[in-house]
Order: C-alpha cells, then sequence, then structure tokens
C-alpha cells in the first residue's frame, strides 16, 4: 500500500474534521477561518470568520449530517492544499441531496486554516 502525499492526509483530515463540526455544532466553526478568509454559498459572498459563522449558523434546519462520496486533494504553487468534496446530506426531514464543496486550505503558525470555501448543492434543473 502506497502512502498518501502529505497534502492528502492534511486536506482528508481537514474535511473529516470540518463535517464533523458542522454536523454537530456549527457555532465552532470559527477556528478553521480566519479575518480575511471568504465563503461562497450558493452564489452568496461572506467574508471573515464572523461574517461566515453567523451565515452558516443561520441555515434553516436543526439538524444535519454529511455523507462524502468523493474527495480530491491538491497542492497549489503557494503551499496552500486545494480541496473538492462532493457528497450527499440529509437536513431535518428534507430529502437527501448532492452537494459540492471547494476549499483552500493554508498554513497559518502551524495550524492549517480554511481561506477559501465555496458551497453548491447539486441542483440541476433541466426544461
Amino acid at each position: 500500500m502506497v502512502d498518501q502525499p502529505l497534502w492528502e492526509q492534511i486536506g482528508s483530515s481537514f474535511v473529516q474534521h470540518y463535517y464533523q463540526l458542522f454536523d454537530s455544532d456549527r457555532t465552532q466553526l470559527g477556528s478553521i477561518y480566519t479575518d480575511t478568509s471568504c465563503l461562497t454559498w450558493e452564489g452568496q459572498q461572506f467574508q471573515g470568520k464572523n461574517d461566515i459563522v453567523e451565515k452558516l449558523t443561520s441555515l434553516p434546519f436543526s439538524k444535519i449530517a454529511h455523507s462524502i462520496t468523493a474527495q480530491d486533494h491538491q497542492p497549489t504553487p503557494d503551499c496552500c492544499i486545494l480541496s473538492m468534496v462532493v457528497g450527499q446530506l440529509k437536513a431535518d426531514n428534507d430529502p437527501i441531496m448532492g452537494f459540492h464543496q471547494s476549499f483552500i486550505l493554508k498554513n497559518v503558525n502551524d495550524s492549517w486554516v480554511c481561506t477559501n470555501d465555496m458551497f453548491r448543492l447539486a441542483i440541476h434543473n433541466f426544461g
């Protein structure tokens, strides 16, 4: 078995940590963002950990569970990590929905933080 590259290990660990926090206590997500982090949530833009956490905690469901289908991670030329996640989520009594989420992770003071986060539900309107 071949060892995973370091960026794969860091990216996978981050993804696991992110969705565990999101599913259990979204108020704790501020620990992974910085004051300059950016979030695009279904086309809406937010910047800074306070605005990001405010958006995520105001989402209109009381419980949620994410199931990760696939994740890919790449190193960037500026020593960051680009992570892409595909999965499904179940919020309250809503039907299961697909989603896509991308993160850019950066090492700041020996800790990996999310500088960029983009989320979209995988909903398509054909017709």
